[in-house]
This record gives structure tokens, sequence and C-alpha cells, in this order.
């Protein structure tokens, strides 16, 4: 009996895999990033960093290093990590410049976790005093090493970090195991300009006040659900303007507990009177603490000015620019509103200058003087001569 014929393997089919979907389309991932390594950074975590080319590398605050942080960056990284500092904070320091924007600085290999506080925090010059000479390498910065800096500001903290290069491979396993955020150095870098295009309204209610009783005041949100950003609306102004607007950054010490030190408190008020008065107009209340650097950063500038220091001398020893506020948020919320013309009110030509780069015409810029007090005249006097207010 003839053996059956075997029956004919069929060639097997390959199913075609969906291609990925997205199960919340509706949140921008990279800003959601962002704002997930900046809260780590702020717990003292480290976060991974991830250039377009390059290696990636370990970040981590330089004010909140410890044993265990460095000795877990050594470990990873197979070397010492080195601080990365603004050139403001290292001329302080007297560090020579070799590197544009942000040199790197070794770490001792004795008392890393002391100096990496003190290269950090200004504060601590006079109480550590004998720390140091520094020097910084003159060997190229890593292909991130701006956003570390950046990502410290975006958490509010000292624009000082930890930095430490690691292989890509090795970065994705660290990751992993540790439970460590990674974010693209390039999701970093277009935060702030992204992050204003998302705002959204989330709230609004009336809110009559004592010298503007017929206004109504609205919250916008970012998509991140980061922090808040108020539009407090007077009388009927209508669009697309000419409409007196008052753009106030949030100053927690001067609005709320009425400190003297400021100016911030009497502008505040003066300038609902003064759009109350107008009968419409809009003031935004900008989540910048501090000129941008935030309220805890503030106080430490309080610190240094309590030494002799000036307002844009102690940010800049703090690290940061004289002024970090960006006016993105409060051109979109105008525009979001139909106000595309202001009259504003302020003494700062940099702002007339930020809201026409962001397409809001100023048509005239409103002075907004008050008088000065024992405790606020050498301030005033410093954003006079030094930052251009016309005072």
């Amino acid at each position: 009996m003839a053996p059956k014929p075997k029956p004919r393997s069929r060639p097997k089919r390959t199913a075609k895999r969906p291609a990925a979907r997205r199960s919340l389309p509706h949140i921008d991932l990279s800003l959601v990033a962002a704002e997930r390594a900046a809260g780590d950074l702020r717990r003292g975590l480290p976060v991974v960093i991830v250039p377009p080319r390059g290696r990636p590398s370990l970040i981590a605050a330089a004010e909140l290093a410890n044993a265990s942080l460095i000795a877990a960056l050594t470990a990873w990284a197979k070397h010492r990590p080195h601080v990365l500092l603004t050139h403001n904070r290292a001329r302080t320091l007297k560090i020579r410049l070799y590197t544009d924007e942000v040199v790197a600085v070794p770490l001792p290999a004795d008392d890393a976790v002391r100096a990496a506080q003190v290269l950090a925090d200004p504060t601590r010059d006079m109480r550590d005093p004998l720390l140091g000479p520094w020097s910084a390498e003159r060997k190229a910065l890593s292909p991130v090493a701006r956003e570390g800096i950046r990502l410290a500001k975006i958490a509010g903290l000292l624009p000082a970090v930890l930095e430490a290069s690691i292989d890509a491979r090795t970065a994705v396993a660290v990751a992993k195991a540790e439970g460590l955020i990674a974010v693209k150095a390039e999701d970093i870098a277009n935060y702030d300009g992204h992050i204003a295009t998302t705002l959204s309204p989330v709230a609004h209610a009336k809110l009559p006040l004592a010298d503007a009783p017929n206004s109504r005041i609205v919250a916008y949100r970012p998509a991140s659900g980061g922090n808040e950003h108020l539009a407090l609306i007077v009388g009927e102004p209508e669009p697309p303007g000419p409409v007196l607007v008052r753009l106030h950054s949030e100053c927690l010490t001067g609005d709320l507990l009425g400190s003297l030190k400021c100016d911030c408190g009497d502008q505040l008020r003066g300038a609902i009177k003064a759009i109350g008065q107008n009968g419409a107009g809009v003031l935004l209340y900008l989540a910048q603490e501090g000129r941008g650097i935030g309220l805890i950063n503030k106080l430490k500038a309080y610190e240094l000015q309590d030494q002799g220091f000036d307002t844009i001398q102690a940010n800049e020893r703090l690290g940061f620019e004289a002024d970090e506020r960006v006016f993105a948020a409060a051109a979109e919320m105008l525009k979001h509103m139909g106000f595309t013309k202001v009259r504003l009110l302020t003494n700062n030509p940099d702002k007339v200058g930020a809201l026409t780069r962001y397409g809001i015409e100023v048509v005239e810029r409103v002075p907004h003087i008050f008088p000065a007090n024992p405790h606020n005249e050498a301030y005033l006097a410093t954003k006079k001569a030094k930052a251009g207010h016309a005072l």
C-alpha cells in the first residue's frame, strides 16, 4: 500500500499589527514629561535627559545633593558627577569661563556633598568661606548641559545641577530599574513657548473688588496641569482694544503680606483702582514669583540683600538672569479674550517689548509709579539705574 502523500505545509500568515494608537490623544506628552521630570528633581531624584544626538545624562539638583545620590550617580555612570553652573553663578565664584552659558565644575573626592551644595547656593558663601578655589573643566559640555540647568529653573530650584554622562543602553536600564523619568532635551528647551499655547480657561466667576466692584475673574491652566494664571476683567472692555492692561507677576510677600521691601502690593492695588476708574480693563495675575525665579529663590535673594547686595546682584549671584520672566502666557491670554491692542500700565520697557514680540500691539505705555518708602528706596533706585524702569 502506497504511503499517503504528506499534506502541503501552508506558509504561516503573519498578522499585521495595527498601528500603535495613543490612548490619551488630548494630552501633550512632551509637556507632561518635562513637568514630571521637574517634579522629580524637586524631590531630590535624578532624571535622564536624552539629546537628539550623543550620550544622555543623569541630572540631579545640586542643592539637594546627598551621599547616596552622588554614590548612585557614580556607580551608574562609572565616573564621578560634576556640577553644572550658569555663568552668573560662576562669575560670583571667580571661576574662569571656558564654555558658553554653562560651566562644568568637578567635584572634589572628599566632602563632595558639601561642595555641591555650596556651589549651588550663594547664601552659604559666607558660612563656608574656606571651600574652593574652584575651576571649570575645559572640555566641551555635554549635549544636554543647558537643558539640565533649564529643568532646574522649571522646577523652581537653584540653577545648579549634578550631571553624569551615561551611555544610552545603560540609561534605559537604569531608568527602568530605578523608576527614573526620561525626558527629551528638546521638550525642555521648548517648554516655555510651548506651554503658553496650551492655556485654556478652567474657571470664571464674578469677583467684586473694593476699587472695581464690576469685576470677574478667569483662571487659565496649561495642558500640562501646571500653575494657573489669572485674568481679572473689570467692566466690559471691547475687543480688539486698545484696552487698559496691567501685567502683574505674583508677589506673595508684597501682594498678600504687605512687604515694604518692594512696590508690588502698591502696584497691584493701584492697578485695580486705575482700571476701575477707567471703567474697563484687564489685570493679568501671572504665576511667576520673584521675577520668574520662584518664591524660595526670591527669599534666598532677600537673604543676599540683607548682606548688602542689590536686587539684581542677588538674582545673578543665585545663578539667574536679572529677570527670568516670560510673557508668552500673557499674550496668549489676551488673544484668547480677543485683545490685540493694549494700553499697558507699566514702568518696565521690557514688558512693552515682550508683548510686541508675541503679537500684541502696545499703543501706549501708561506710567504706574508709587511713592517710595525707607525700605524700598534702594530697590526702586536699582530698577531705575540697572533695569531701565521709567521711575
